[in-house]
């Protein structure tokens, strides 16, 4: 038996009604990362010396080191234990605030916000552990409410900043965050159980670094593409690399034994289209986070714009974040009875029909909140849904690598969702009170963006291959419908 077998299979009785709840407390407060210093942008250049540049960092290099570390960790956990990788991603989360909490320094608080990217990683292992230690009846509602973590996050993380930022010195919301990860530690700590399920083989070191090259090309190149000039021979050179070592990398993982990405079963049509809708959700859901507050503060005499404080407008993202908490454990009983296949279609029309209700309910406070909080809604729906379709399709020794994966595709839609946005309000505009601002039309056209990405998905979703809710029950304690664990006890045999 190896000693990472020697952990504790389960967690005792008294404690383990918790696991749920502490891993989606990790969850939440990992995703919160995402959008913590949205409201602290414009006035970063001022308080640390910098160049607005340099201040976009903040939030670019936590999208690349969490589209990077995701898939890596959750590989690296289903290789060697997943409590204890989720654990290393809580430390790296609470270095990263303390970093930035301590300095002003635009360097230190960079390399800080990449700590805290890096822990994007919690969600998909969370979900691998879910998978391993729960009875069947209990894992798609517990899953749901995982993977909707990455929205409930996201949308209490804008108000919560916001207040930060106008009442309190803005280290605080770090050292708030150090505090809370340290808390998250202490919790897995005392209350998550080691998973006995383990893949065997060797780590694809190679095959690691071939996928980090290619992500951070194909990042970099979306997301400095609008500063760099999308024509430019830097955006063109980073992207043509990227490809090329994406297709060399993809020959080697098929020749591996044990390879970093198993692209044989990525390439079924289970996983391939539900990591398509992916991208394409995470690309319909970050717009409706980008662009609404930012409309809101728009200045009245835009014709458009209601003016409105920051506190106000992170505070139009709150109610999609509650809607979301109550919506997961719907989207699994959906998921349960009809499929996630059908969860997922209903989230997909539920986002377009929101953004319709957006489209033409601009210049009302309370209509924007309404629409925003529909495309809340679907988000919930199809985030729930999303990891139980990943997890019919591979086997459940792959389950963090491939929550992992998918994980990631969200994280590319929302990069591409961050291109487009910058680039038609940047594009689209008109002057108004003495600046140049976005045109109402400018935002319309993304919300006609975004139901389209949204309506892509329903069609991906409607080429899944249709699988029996009865079937994923006969699969037995802890599985999805997925093929069988392999026990740490079993390791390198």
């Amino acid at each position: 038996m190896s000693p990472a077998s020697a952990a504790p299979a389960s967690a005792p009785v008294s404690r383990s009604r918790f696991i749920v709840p502490v891993l989606a407390f990790c969850g939440v407060v990992v995703a919160v990362m995402q959008t913590l210093v949205v409201p602290l942008l414009p006035h970063v250049p001022a308080l640390t010396g910098s160049s607005p540049g340099a201040a976009g960092w903040l939030v670019t290099i936590t999208l690349l080191t969490g589209a990077v570390f995701t898939p890596v960790l959750g590989r690296v956990g289903d290789m060697y234990g997943k409590r204890r990788v989720l654990l290393a991603a809580l430390a790296v989360l609470t270095a990263g605030s303390v970093l930035c909490a301590a300095s002003s320094d635009i360097g230190v608080l960079i390399a800080g916000r990449a700590l805290q990217g890096a822990a994007l990683a919690v969600i998909p292992l969370g979900i691998s552990i879910i998978r391993d230690e729960l009875p069947a009846a209990r894992v798609l509602p517990s899953i749901a409410l995982m993977s909707s973590t990455l929205g409930i996050g996201a949308a209490v993380g804008l108000p919560v900043a916001a207040v930060v930022v106008e009442n309190f010195d803005w280290h605080t919301m770090f050292w708030a965050s150090a505090a809370l990860g340290l808390l998250d530690f202490l919790l897995v700590v005392w209350i998550v159980p080691e998973s006995p399920v383990r893949t065997p083989g060797r780590f694809d070191v190679l095959g690691t670094l071939g996928l980090i090259a290619a992500l951070v090309g194909l990042l970099l190149a979306i997301t400095q593409g609008a500063d760099w000039g999308w024509t430019s021979a830097r955006t063109l050179g980073l992207a043509g690399g990227s490809l090329v070592v994406a297709l060399a990398w993809g020959r080697y993982e098929l020749r591996v034994p044990s390879p970093m990405v198993d692209l044989r079963v990525s390439a079924r049509p289970a996983v391939l289209l539900t990591n398509v809708a992916a991208l394409l959700i995470g690309f319909a859901f970050y717009a409706n986070s980008l662009v609404t507050a930012q409309m809101v503060q728009e200045p009245k005499e835009t014709g458009y714009g209601l003016g409105a404080s920051i506190v106000v407008s992170g505070l139009c993202l709150l109610p999609g974040g509650l809607s979301m908490v109550a919506l997961s454990p719907v989207s699994a009983r959906i998921s349960a009875k009809y499929g996630p296949k059908t969860a997922l279609a209903l989230a997909s029309c539920v986002m377009a029909v929101g953004y319709v209700v957006r489209f033409f309910t601009s210049h009302s406070l309370w209509l924007i909140v309404a629409g925003a909080t529909v495309v809340s809604a679907g988000t919930a729906i199809a985030y729930s849904a999303l990891p139980a379709l990943v997890m019919q399709g591979v086997p459940v020794s792959e389950t963090g690598a491939a929550n992992g994966i998918n994980t990631l595709m969200r994280s590319v839609g929302q990069a591409c969702c961050s291109a487009v946005v910058t680039a038609v309000l940047a594009n689209v505009t008109f002057e108004a009170a003495g600046r140049t601002a976005p045109t109402l039309h400018a935002y319309l056209l993304i919300f006609l963006i975004a139901a389209g990405a949204a309506l892509a998905a329903l069609v991906a979703t409607a080429f899944l291959p249709t699988r029996r809710p009865e079937r994923a029950k006969a699969a037995g304690p802890g599985t999805v419908g997925g093929p069988t664990s392999v026990p740490a006890a079993q390791e390198g045999r």
